[in-house]
């Protein structure tokens, strides 16, 4: 990274200059009847927060769940750094438990405020400088060392109060309609929601395979050849986008095809709901081994509906029969146990009904989406002149 020049009164620190940190945690020394767990899916990408951890049982705690978290740490996710997994810890989740998969990054009061860290940690001047450290791997994670060796300019704590007021005033209106789009959203979800409850209670229910049953289509890989990859978000939030993998980087690993309007599961995390629709804009992608593929036979059922489905406590709670093992990558859902999990099958006429109310609820969130994409690209901008005094 190529230095800048500084505003009087500033100088330049790395994060782990100004970050204290945290302290472990483990089963043994602290017998928690139950943690509220963080992971990486816990992170609303988008909103910057957490919405979403998980309550788990001390003694079965996942194996990375290793990190005590206090009120105002920043946690920078450490897998995939350039999707800017970035948040503050509420006080409601005070000295509980993340993962390891975070570099959690505790203010010293003395050096930074805790929303000035925030910003920082999901600037490009931070994310430039830890990206090369994952391309040194297979597997696309920076270490903590690496991201606490990130250097960014520290203002003094007056001045980083003000320019943080500053970041914030000029945010709040994006966030607003965003704010009011997501309410939106969440009424057409209660409406596909309740629709779905009157269709379902009358309807046949039907082994998977029946309706939907699993294709595999594999890809012929080439030398010198790269591959475009789909990812599933967990908690039913649908696809992404991942970089190309090369043929070499592949090694043994078979890919396959996936086509728009396939249902989609991740055989690892299908218990946690990561289970999608292949969107139009993911045509040309292709789905790693770990993928399961069903798509819905004609006049039969649609994919939308079935989605819905598994994303319902009862769809859930038949994915993780069917998932059987520990947690995390030790529960894998068996493809023959998929194929036998029976589903409602309503009345074509009515799934079709749902599937378009399901696309214009897609509309909302693809609107939503693009107010996030333009606040995300403005609050670098916004960052890049902070840190040179222009704000």
């Amino acid at each position: 990274m190529e230095r800048f020049e500084l505003p009087e009164g500033w100088e330049w620190r790395t994060l782990g200059d100004i970050c204290t940190p945290p302290k472990n945690w483990s089963y043994k020394t602290d017998p928690r009847e139950k943690i509220r767990y963080i992971e990486i899916s816990s992170i609303d990408n988008a909103g910057k927060v957490i919405t979403e951890p998980r309550d788990v049982l001390g003694a079965s705690a996942p194996s990375r769940a290793k990190q005590v978290v206090q009120e105002n740490d920043v946690l920078f996710g450490t897998t995939r750094p350039y999707l800017r997994n970035v948040a503050i810890v509420p006080a409601k989740l005070n000295n509980e438990i993340c993962s390891t998969g975070f570099c959690v990054l505790r203010p010293s009061p003395e050096s930074v405020i805790s929303e000035w860290l925030f910003f920082a940690a999901q600037s490009d001047l931070v994310i430039e400088q830890v990206i090369p450290g994952q391309e040194k791997g297979a597997y696309p994670a920076v270490s903590n060392s690496e991201v606490l060796a990130a250097e960014i300019p520290v203002p003094p704590p007056l001045e980083q109060r003000r320019l943080v007021a500053r970041i914030q005033a000029q945010t709040s209106r994006v966030e607003a309609i965003s704010k009011a789009q997501q309410e939106l959203i969440d009424d057409m979800r209660g409406t596909l929601a309740g629709y779905y409850a009157e269709i379902s209670a009358v309807a046949e229910w039907k082994p998977l395979r029946e309706v939907a049953p699993q294709a595999r289509r594999p890809v012929t890989v080439r030398a010198g050849q790269s591959y475009p990859e789909l990812g599933i978000r967990s908690f039913g939030k649908g696809t992404f986008h991942k970089p190309a993998i090369s043929a070499e980087q592949l090694g043994s690993k078979r890919l396959y095809h996936i086509h728009p309007g396939d249902l989609i599961f991740n055989n690892v995390f299908a218990w946690e709901g990561a289970v999608a629709v292949v969107r139009p804009e993911d045509a040309g992608r292709v789905g790693s081994h770990r993928f399961i593929t069903c798509v819905p036979k004609p006049k039969a059922a649609t994919t939308p509906f079935l989605y819905f489905h598994f994303t319902t406590e009862q769809g859930l709670h038949d994915l993780g029969d069917a998932s059987p093992g520990g947690a995390g990558r030790n529960r894998t859902l068996g493809l023959n146990k998929l194929a036998a999990i029976k589903v409602p099958i309503p009345d074509y006429d009515k799934q079709i009904v749902f599937a378009r109310l399901w696309e214009k609820a897609q509309e909302m969130r693809r609107l939503q989406d693009d107010l996030t994409a333009d606040l995300n690209a403005y609050v670098p901008a916004l960052l890049a002149k902070a840190f040179r005094g222009e704000l």
